[in-house]
């Protein structure tokens, strides 16, 4: 059979269920990524303790695993989930452990004197990390977030373990039914790059202009 006009279509929809689950993750991932940034950097050593040795335990576990076990173990509760909640579930809890790493490292990055002269003011520790410390360890850690956001569109591809389509799966379906794989994954590849090559570029343009900002105030 010859690639079609249909065929294309079915893999660019696939391509917008990519955007979209990495657009998910992303976002949940980094609501999950700041609350355990900020257990991470707790006062309360019990704390701190507790959301190292889960990040550990994420970290520890493969996306793939992850992502069956979202899927099978929420089944196996008895709650009925579509492919995409699953998804979600699992590559939610494998951003959050690694964004929150990410941004617990640029918090503690920032210079002792600034806790310090936050200490001066009347400003209680939340506020300090609201107001003196988060802002500044956004701008350090954009390159890495934009870099980890790459990791993550790529990590997309496992989902189809638990019934998702998104890309590759789509490009698989098509395969399968034309069985001519170097056209069908050229195609997908130049996709993934379309969407990852773009970000990789940020990401190291955000890194250089970081570098000057360093640079100048030294």
């Amino acid at each position: 059979m010859r690639f079609t006009y249909v065929h294309l279509l079915f893999i660019l929809h696939g391509f917008a269920w990519t955007i979209g689950l990495s657009a998910l993750s992303f976002a949940l991932g980094g609501i999950g990524g700041l609350i355990l940034m900020l257990l991470r950097t707790s006062r309360v050593a019990s704390v701190r303790w507790v959301a190292a040795v889960f990040m550990q335990i994420i970290q520890g576990i493969p996306v793939l695993i992850l992502l069956v076990l979202s899927y099978y173990g929420l089944g196996f509760a008895g709650l009925d989930v579509p492919p995409l909640v699953a998804a979600g579930i699992g590559m939610m809890l494998y951003a959050s452990v690694y964004l929150a790493d990410i941004w617990r490292g640029s918090m503690e990055s920032i210079p002792k004197t600034q806790w310090e002269a936050a200490e001066c003011l009347p400003l209680s520790r939340w506020q300090t990390i609201r107001l003196v410390v988060i802002p500044q360890a956004v701008r350090i850690s954009l390159p890495s977030t934009v870099g980890f956001l790459v990791q993550i569109l790529k990590s997309t591809s496992l989902a189809s373990v638990v019934g998702f389509i998104e890309l590759t799966r789509s490009g698989q379906l098509v395969n399968n039914s034309i069985i001519k794989p170097f056209l069908v994954f050229l195609l997908v590849g130049l996709l993934y790059f379309a969407l990852c090559y773009p970000l990789s570029i940020y990401s190291q343009y955000l890194e250089r202009r970081l570098h000057v900002g360093r640079r100048q105030t030294q």
